[in-house]
């Protein structure tokens, strides 16, 4: 069975639970977030031809997407970076945060915080100063993940918008 032959409720049932698990996502690294409210709008787009949702909306959601990839990876460098951060920190936060990713949400606390305090010890060898850092990278990570959460409220309104207006 493929998924043209699929009976429309089914579709429409499986793209807003996309949308759904899209946005408990942005917060639970577990789920795919971003790319599954993406995939829920590109679904309920395609259900009915594009005719509400077009290439142009789509266009803008998938603009969203990448950005929300782009703050996920340079929220914890930012906070870093604001609290004076050397570069090799900047780099372990970096580091941190792709690593941290393969652990969930535990990884995506610990692994900026740690490439942080790792990278600016290594860097000035005072470790208040890398504590110091590794909170400021964990704080600029919370400020990313509100951005992210505020994407995909937009990336819902804009489809919503797209939809309903004709």
């Amino acid at each position: 069975m493929d998924l043209v032959s699929l009976p429309p409720a089914l579709l429409w049932t499986l793209g807003i639970a996309l949308v759904l698990i899209g946005l408990v996502g942005t917060l639970l690294p577990a789920l795919p977030g971003v790319v599954a409210i993406f995939g829920g709008v590109f679904l309920i787009a395609w259900i009915d031809g594009f005719e509400k949702i077009g290439v142009a909306s789509l266009v803008i959601l998938a603009v969203l997407t990448a950005l929300a990839f782009v703050v996920d990876i340079i929220a914890a460098m930012f906070g870093a970076k604001r609290v004076g951060a050397s570069k090799t920190a900047l780099v372990g936060a970096a580091l941190g945060t792709v690593f941290g990713l393969a652990f969930g949400l535990i990884g995506l606390v610990i692994g900026p915080f740690l490439g942080a305090v790792i990278g600016e010890f290594i860097a000035r060898q005072k470790l208040d100063e890398a504590t110091r850092v590794g909170v400021g990278t964990w704080i600029g990570l919370l400020v990313g993940t509100l951005a992210k959460l505020a994407l995909a409220f937009a990336m819902v309104g804009i489809a919503i918008a797209a939809y309903l207006i004709d």
